[in-house]
């Protein structure tokens, strides 16, 4: 698919927009900027099979509320996405029609109009999986330390739980971020919007971390990534998702009376340490900066009490302050049970 020497109004924006705005003027994860350009070359492909437009032909004006609603419905019907991926292509069209309008507001405006004119489809609120107490202690121990992988996988499971870190950010995690004290060692995240934290991790996940580092041999090597592969040096998200899913089979084999949720991802390791905090009494403005939220309203999406916890509490409550004197004890002796034997009938 060839372009004219000159590009459309449109392209020429989209174009500033994805590889220079969105990243040196905005500061978005690469992996951000790669989800909005996906929504534009399936935008593209709709426009070149639905609608014979090239992609050098593509116009604002083209692209009106009819034409982006059929856009979304092409998405969930002939390319099979979900209602939430079907809304976060439609968050990357609202973007990009903002800073279009903003950088050319007459040929932008009517596009910005459409895009606003489509709500977000409901989808159904997803319960966020957490493991409980019994069961992290049980999924931590689950690889053992028989082998290299084993002993990479027990330390990666122990890292993410301790600083509650995201896949990413525990795959972009360099010998250098980490500094060793023997009662106080941090570890330096950097999140999304390469937002920066440091967190410190309790001194026996340090002791196993500082010993694999020399192990592996990269305890000198500053730029050396923590975890690797085993065929690179650098692990992807996709390596942590299949860490999760191996051992989660093993657990559910092992203990079939717990890990009752379908699935749980690398993701549900960050609600578990949240959870386990705001339980152990960690104030939740803690808990916001430790995880690296911008807002505390997102802290409390996170932080959702287990029915397990929930039940705890009640159950303390009703036995400690429920007035029992409310209820008198109600006498349920049978009528000739209270009469005394020597006025029995012989």
């Amino acid at each position: 698919m060839s372009y004219r020497k000159t590009l459309s109004s449109f392209l020429k924006y989209l174009d500033y927009f994805l590889n220079t705005y969105m990243v040196e003027v905005k500061g978005l994860s690469l992996n951000t900027v790669k989800s909005y350009k996906t929504t534009f070359k399936l935008l593209i492909t709709f426009m070149y099979t639905e609608h014979a437009t090239p992609a050098d032909e593509l116009e604002f004006i083209t692209l009106d509320a009819n034409m982006l609603s059929a856009f979304l419905k092409w998405l969930e019907t002939d390319r099979h996405c979900s209602p939430s991926t079907r809304n976060q292509r439609l968050a990357a069209l609202y973007s990009f029609s903002e800073y279009a309008q903003n950088r050319d507001f007459e040929a932008a405006s009517s596009f910005r109009t459409s895009v606003l004119a489509i709500p977000n489809k409901r989808i159904p609120k997803k319960k966020r999986v957490s493991f409980t107490t019994d069961e992290i202690k049980i999924f931590l121990a689950v690889p053992g330390q028989n082998s290299e992988i084993a002993v990479r996988d027990t330390l990666l499971l122990s890292v993410m739980y301790a600083t509650g870190s995201r896949a990413q950010e525990i795959c972009d995690l360099k010998v250098k971020k980490i500094s060793f004290s023997d009662t106080n060692t941090t570890i330096d995240l950097i999140g999304k919007g390469k937002k920066a934290r440091r967190v410190r991790i309790p001194n026996h996940c340090a002791v196993i971390l500082k010993k694999y580092l020399v192990h592996k041999k990269i305890s000198n090597k500053p730029n050396h990534y923590v975890f690797s592969s085993q065929t690179h040096d650098y692990m992807t998200v996709s390596c942590v998702e299949a860490i999760y899913k191996k051992y989660v089979k093993q657990a559910k084999l092992l203990y079939p009376n717990l890990f009752q949720e379908k699935s749980y991802s690398p993701h549900c390791m960050r609600h578990t340490t949240a959870q386990h905090m705001l339980e152990a009494g960690v104030p939740i403005m803690v808990i916001k900066s430790f995880l690296g939220h911008a807002s505390v309203q997102t802290t409390q999406i996170y932080i959702e009490s287990t029915q397990a916890a929930i039940d705890k509490h009640v159950k303390e409550w009703n036995e400690r302050n429920f007035p029992k004197e409310l209820y008198p004890v109600q006498n349920t002796s049978k009528p000739d049970e209270i009469i005394p034997s020597f006025l029995k009938n012989n």
